[in-house]
């Protein structure tokens, strides 16, 4: 490959990461969120790296990936859960949880989350790259630093004006139910409208908020 269009590809590259890491840095740092400070960067960092590497991996067939039913689906449907559990949680102190399954459920989380919200990043890698495995390789791994420092940024914000948490699980609500419109199973029975996607997306952002909050309020026995 010529080295004019291997700069322009690594340029592209860093753009899409740029413009397409938003939705899965707010997931991430919604599953984060719990931990303490220390464990939400371990968590971050090694949840996104092993999605990357699996990324890598699914790369090649990531055309293919977006056909196949139920993927979406249980994406979205994960997705609208991470929001309500955050939001649950919200009222608790984040280092009030026990460290060592809390950090290994966060990383559970990342990985799948990032893996089912990763499609539209993965094609768009896949078309700029026009093959290049180094420039796939690259893409890919040069999205880590980005997802990990917005992650993170965002879940200091979200201790500092707790508030964004409700705005974070709104979002999320929105982002899992465009996700499931637009899984093949979905489309094939439904054949989803545009003005029946705004409703169901707009329902779910009212579902998650009120589901959290008034789930928050339940009294829970505390150790």
């Amino acid at each position: 490959m010529p080295i004019g269009h291997f700069l322009f590809g690594v340029f592209s590259i860093i753009l899409i990461d740029l413009l397409l890491a938003g939705d899965n840095a707010l997931v991430i740092a919604m599953a984060v969120r719990s931990l303490p400070r220390r464990d939400r960067r371990i968590g971050t960092a090694c949840g996104a790296a092993v999605a990357v590497l699996l990324r890598i991996a699914l790369t090649i067939f990531a055309a293919r990936l977006l056909r196949i039913p139920y993927v979406q689906l249980a994406g979205g449907l994960f997705i609208v859960w991470i929001a309500v559990k955050v939001l649950v949680d919200a009222s608790a102190r984040p280092d009030s949880a026990p460290a060592p399954k809390r950090l290994l459920q966060a990383i559970w989380y990342v990985v799948f989350a990032d893996l089912t919200m990763s499609t539209d990043n993965i094609l768009a890698i896949a078309g700029a790259s026009k093959g290049s495995v180094p420039l796939i390789v690259f893409g890919l791994c040069v999205s880590i630093p980005f997802v990990v420092f917005a992650s993170n940024l965002l879940a200091d914000l979200m201790d500092r004006y707790p508030a964004t948490i409700y705005l974070g699980g709104a979002i999320l609500g929105r982002v899992g139910g465009e996700m499931i419109l637009t899984d093949p199973f979905i489309v094939g029975i439904f054949h989803p409208t545009d003005t029946l996607r705004y409703v169901v997306e707009g329902v779910l952002i009212v579902a998650v908020v009120l589901a959290g909050r008034l789930l928050s309020r339940r009294p829970t026995s505390r150790s």
